[in-house]
């Protein structure tokens, strides 16, 4: 879609607050005309003495008058035009936020925090703008030389009127030119203030990290030449926009020396009155504003335009996985993976390969084995956060497409490696999930997780404020915070992927313990680093490259003495030497 169409589109919905704004622009426009003709005909007549003391108060009545009016239309277009365009601002910030709400994090791979939150305000800022005092002043502007030039060639002198334009088709030669510079140099901008952004959003989440590596120093001058950059390239679309002035001034000043000069000769050869010429010269003034404000719709429809071509796409960008299911329940039964394989987007080895796994309802599978050897890739292909290429994954005999991915995701609680929590008291991030708990049902899960006893040596205990992403705690308080959440979820299938990695063993085992009682009932999939987490599941599966190697008890795979069992003697001897 091309931005002029999003703005006939909107147009076309927003049409009642649009028209009146025409119609007071209109207005405006009518009554700016008609107060040179009047000020021309009263100095005719004041040439000629026919115009007595009262006639003379009553037309200086009536052009002011006519200026309070002006006035009044002009806020009132405002209040209209502007509220309107606003409007297109919150759409599309509305519009952005759901379609990066519904995309799965194949989407965010190749795309950065800092570039999409330039686009969400910087851009849609220049396109509010477009919408608002683009039209306004494309419309005011062209009713207003429509008119002006119209009295001037029909109202005054047909002849004066087209020697005063002579020099406008060499003006609009040279707006072509420079909107055509105002666009890349615009792009350029957008695109350098993206890039700023970036730097600042990764810095600031980063800075614990920044400050232990000692890299400010580094990362102050990173930051001073993105800022120069941004500031350079505003700057040269700053400068292209002021050429626009110097061509407008050029064309009028011509348009008054050929004005002076020939209305000269026609009122020495009578041939036009001193009252038409002093009318002809006040709506040669009054095109000032039409010239400028050329120059200023052509400005903002550049940047619009490339704005536009930043934001569109992403806009326009389909869901990275498809939500094309069209049920709305989900039975809690047997779960299985049939012959599922999986190839990260831009990666040519597979992350899952021809993988098999079932689970009876209410038991618990853990999943273990190296780093990178698609643990959690199951798990995310599940949560249907990146599309099935080859298998199915089916509950209750049903394939999960088939769901609605809200209604799939609303009954599996998750814990990812790397927990989320947001700016807000410990108690309101343990309730995410159900906001209306009481304080009793978020202590009780506090306690499952034992991080109970942590969050009352906070200052304010539960309504203690986390900071941005859990700043305020360590590594091991924000798992066992979000492992509380899932438990209030009360969910029935259970994901932990790798929630313990942060906490100590015995802290582990306390959890593990109080886990053993509240899963039950519930299907639970383990995925974790530490084979003690696992040691009572159902079933264990070992994965290696993407394909199950091992598989059974854990008292099965004790005995195979394969990577399992090697690796449970190996953690096993290292836990006994951190007793030591």
């Amino acid at each position: 879609m091309s931005l002029s169409r999003l703005l006939t589109g909107f147009i076309r919905q927003q049409w009642r607050p649009y028209s009146l704004s025409a119609v007071m622009l209109l207005g405006v426009a009518i009554l700016s005309v008609l107060i040179p003709r009047r000020v021309g005909h009263i100095i005719d007549q004041l040439v000629a003495h026919r115009l007595s003391r009262a006639d003379l108060l009553t037309q200086v009545a009536l052009v002011i008058a006519m200026g309070v009016a002006i006035y009044f239309l002009r806020v009132g277009w405002r209040l209209n035009l502007y509220a309107a365009a606003y409007r297109l601002g919150s759409s599309l910030r509305t519009r952005l936020y759901r379609t990066l709400a519904q995309q799965g994090p194949g989407f965010y791979h190749g795309r950065r925090t800092g570039d999409l939150m330039a686009r969400g305000t910087n851009d849609i800022d220049a396109i509010e703008m477009t919408a608002g005092e683009a039209l306004l002043a494309g419309f005011d502007g062209g009713s207003t030389l429509i008119l002006v030039v119209g009295m001037m060639t029909v109202g005054v002198d047909w002849r004066l009127g087209l020697a005063a334009l002579l020099p406008f088709p060499f003006m609009a030669f040279g707006f072509w030119r420079i909107s055509n510079h105002i666009h890349h140099a615009w792009q350029d901008s957008l695109g350098c203030f993206s890039q700023l952004n970036n730097h600042v959003q990764e810095t600031l989440s980063g800075v614990r990290t920044v400050r232990a590596l000692g890299l400010q120093a580094r990362n102050s001058r990173e930051f001073a030449k993105l800022a120069e950059d941004a500031a350079r390239s505003s700057l040269s679309a700053q400068r292209w926009e002021a050429a626009f002035e110097p061509v407008v001034a050029l064309a009028l000043t011509s348009s008054t020396v050929i004005t002076l000069g020939f209305g000269g000769y026609l009122v020495w050869h009578d041939q036009l009155s001193i009252g038409s010429m002093t009318s002809f010269g006040m709506y040669l003034a009054q095109l000032i504003w039409p010239m400028y404000a050329a120059g200023w719709v052509l400005s903002l429809l550049e940047r619009g335009r490339a704005a536009w071509g930043r934001l569109g796409p992403i806009l326009e960008e389909a869901p990275s996985v498809e939500d094309e299911g069209v049920l709305d329940t989900i039975k809690p039964d047997a779960l299985a993976y049939r012959h599922v394989s999986f190839v990260y987007p831009g990666q040519t080895a597979p992350a899952i390969d021809d993988v098999s796994l079932a689970l009876a309802p209410g038991q618990t599978i853990g999943l273990v084995g190296p780093t990178g050897s698609g643990k959690s890739t199951l798990l995310r292909l599940l949560l249907r956060q990146y599309p099935l290429q080859q298998g199915e994954i089916v509950w209750n005999d049903v394939s999960i497409e088939e769901y609605r991915l809200q209604t799939l995701r609303g009954i599996i609680a998750w814990v990812p490696q790397e927990p989320f929590l947001f700016s807000a008291s410990v108690a309101d991030n343990i309730a995410l999930v159900k906001p209306e708990s009481s304080r009793a049902e978020v202590e009780r899960v506090a306690r499952l997780a034992a991080v109970h006893e942590d969050i009352l040596r906070l200052p304010h205990g539960y309504d203690t404020p986390v900071g941005e992403k859990g700043v305020a705690l360590s590594g091991g308080q924000r798992q066992r915070i979000a492992i509380a959440r899932a438990l209030l979820a009360d969910a029935p299938l259970l994901l932990l992927d790798d929630a313990l990695s942060a906490v100590d063993t015995h802290t582990e085992a306390q959890i593990l313990q109080h886990l053993r009682e509240a899963r039950r009932g519930r299907t639970v999939i383990i995925v974790s680093h530490r084979l003690s987490a696992v040691a009572d599941a159902d079933h264990i599966a070992v994965l290696k490259q993407g394909r199950i190697t091992e598989r059974g008890t854990h008292l099965d795979l004790v005995e195979h003495d394969g990577w399992y069992a090697s690796q449970w003697r190996y953690q096993q001897l290292e836990a006994s030497l951190d007793e030591l």
